[in-house]
């Protein structure tokens, strides 16, 4: 009788296990299902257009238009230096002189050797009047003499620009160097900036996409760091026709009116060009966004909107740029009329939604 007794013992423990393990099972099941049954509710909003010329944004110093770079013809030691850095100079203002020592023995030597080429050439046709000279020796005298008169041209010629005036109305930018020091032919000794209002000018570099994009005459916003509460207007002036070497850029001259403000080279500017050429742009609100990465992103939409139940796509787009709360799109929505905002961050493709 034990053994029977045993065996009914094991028999009612397996029936009440699998009966424990139905209970257990039949809630994580209810559990599973009701989470795919799980309808999330979404806002559709609507999907615009608008013509748009999309802005070019970059950055470059203010600078004057009319800069020049002075130096002497000639080399020599500096004598005077009659006006400094910050100093506003006349246009035809003299600047600086070098010690004309040695200058002026050059001229000396030109102007006797072209009186010695004179009295060569005299002596020489008197000769020649009476045959006592050779054609080829007056016209050898008559090479010397006009070579010792263009010998002096020069040695004047360099005697004058051994002096440095100013050759526009501006301001002393930078004084290289000063009085007593020796400086070679052609090197910097000023820089000068027209102080004119209407040259004031910021350069700045753009890709080839955006230089194709700009015309002469364009429109610009300027914003300086020195007045930042202040935006002044521009216009596009110059517009390289090859690439910078180093950066590859193209460099874009903007001219900017001043108005009131006091400007100066070197102040850092953000400059806004707007190009005349337009584009047509589909316009969705930043919310719709769910995925960005540069000019790639993604937005929901309804997927075949006239069934039951409603089902989500995720939708791949281009992003042109942003503008405010809204995002310009150039590529992906033809043919959708709505995307989903409110409520895109819990979705998947996989999910059932309801319209609000």
């Amino acid at each position: 009788m034990k053994p029977i007794y045993i065996l009914l013992s094991l028999s009612l423990a397996v029936v009440a296990w699998g009966c424990s393990s139905k209970a257990d099972k039949a809630p994580a099941d209810q559990a599973t299902q009701s989470a795919d049954d799980v309808v999330i509710p979404v806002k559709l909003t609507p999907v615009t257009t608008v013509v748009r010329a999309e802005p070019i944004i970059a950055s470059g110093l203010v600078s004057s238009a009319q800069e020049a770079r002075l130096s002497f013809k000639v080399g020599g030691i500096i004598d005077r230096m009659f006006v400094e850095e910050g100093q506003s100079v006349r246009k035809g203002q003299l600047l600086a002189t070098l010690d004309l020592t040695e200058i002026n023995a050059q001229v000396s030597q030109a102007q006797l050797a072209n009186e010695k080429a004179e009295r060569d050439l005299s002596r020489v046709k008197s000769l020649y009047a009476d045959t006592a000279a050779t054609l080829e020796q007056l016209q050898n005298a008559t090479t010397g003499t006009s070579v010792a008169k263009q010998n002096l041209t020069i040695a004047q010629f360099n005697r004058n620009y051994a002096q440095i005036r100013s050759t526009v109305d501006g301001t002393v930018t930078r004084k290289v160097t000063n009085a007593g020091e020796f400086v070679g032919a052609g090197a910097s000794v000023y820089l000068i900036s027209s102080n004119r209002r209407s040259d004031w000018v910021v350069r700045v570099g753009v890709s080839d996409k955006d230089w194709a994009r700009l015309r002469m005459g364009n429109r610009a916003s300027i914003s300086l760091d020195a007045y930042p509460d202040k935006t002044f207007n521009g216009t596009v002036t110059e517009l390289a026709q090859a690439a910078d070497p180093v950066n590859k850029l193209y460099e874009v001259e903007v001219r900017i009116d001043p108005g009131t403000a006091r400007f100066a080279p070197g102040l850092f500017a953000k400059v806004t060009l707007v190009p005349a050429q337009s584009g047509t742009y589909t316009v969705v609100p930043v919310e719709a966004i769910v995925e960005g990465n540069g000019k790639e992103g993604f937005v929901y939409v309804l997927e075949n909107a006239g069934s039951k139940p409603l089902h989500v796509r995720k939708q791949p787009i281009q992003i042109g740029y942003l503008d405010g709360d809204k995002v310009l799109v150039t590529n992906g929505l033809a043919g959708i009329k709505d995307v989903v905002t409110a409520g895109s961050a819990f979705l998947t493709e996989e999910s059932t939604v309801i319209v609000k």
